[in-house]
């Protein structure tokens, strides 16, 4: 298991990462002027908890990213024992389980003092949310982007998950990207087979390798990093293109083709 980790950005936002189930990473974020907490999704209450005891923190939001069970599967009980208030997505709020406040593209959620701006990016889901606390230069991204990689198109289409993407890629390069899993080696190893002269991921590689053999998180990434290393954001790419046999091809295409490649990896 990983260590728990804390991390104090700039005196702003507290974020306390864990794990979860099996892969899925659980952060607390705490408002350290307020002391207003919220747990972004709700893989498994048990492991919640334990982090809330050791951190001394009080639940008053939980912030769900989307409808699966391992990211809204402990709402209710976790409600039902804090009183806590529970946010999601507006376009799916028929699946969060006891949603108080429905948010959607563009809105702002207040935890405290902290602002974060709620992005639409449907894909992996056709209801899923970003949340982007700008001052803080961190954003949890769910499903919808990891680590060198992009959640699986269950609900949605390649055109909506490559759309969400540029959304993303908008974002400052220095904004950290804290998302729903530990599935980066993983996709560092399928990355190398469709951009296998990528310096920068090589490198990249390398590092995750020699992270997780130390068994340390690969979280947070930044979207600068993102940039150079997914392939999932990189359907521009002439080496990818190269690879894939589709040079100057539509980039929707490409983005297609990335995904299905990678769904049989």
């Amino acid at each position: 298991m990983t260590n728990l980790n804390t991390f104090h950005i700039d005196g702003g936002l507290e974020i306390h990462m864990f794990e979860a189930l099996q892969d899925n990473y659980c952060y607390l974020v705490r408002d350290p002027d307020t002391g207003t907490t919220g747990v972004i999704d709700t893989p498994e209450v048990a492991a919640i908890e334990r982090a809330l005891a050791e951190t001394g923190w009080s639940l008053d939001f939980i912030i769900n990213t989307h409808h699966h069970r391992d990211h809204a599967g402990g709402n209710l009980e976790l409600k039902k024992k804090t009183g806590c208030t529970i946010v999601g997505p507006k376009a799916d709020k028929d699946r969060i389980p006891g949603i108080d406040i429905a948010v959607g593209d563009g809105d702002i959620f207040e935890l405290g003092s902290r602002r974060a701006r709620v992005f639409d990016t449907p894909g992996h889901t056709r209801g899923h949310i970003c949340y982007h606390f700008a001052d803080d230069q961190v954003a949890f991204t769910g499903d919808t982007l990891f680590s060198m990689g992009c959640g699986r198109l269950f609900e949605g289409d390649p055109q909506q998950m490559w759309t969400a993407m540029q959304m993303l890629m908008n974002w400052p390069d220095d904004t950290r990207i804290y998302c729903g899993h530990e599935y980066t080696q993983n996709n560092a190893r399928f990355a190398l087979t469709v951009e296998p002269n990528n310096r920068a991921l090589i490198e990249r590689a390398a590092e995750v390798d020699r992270l997780r053999a130390a068994g340390e998180p690969t979280i947070p990434s930044t979207i600068g990093l993102e940039k150079a290393t997914n392939p999932f954001m990189r359907p521009t790419s002439a080496h990818l293109q190269q690879t894939l046999g589709m040079e100057d091809a539509d980039v929707v295409d490409v983005f297609a083709e990335t995904r299905k490649r990678k769904d049989r990896f």
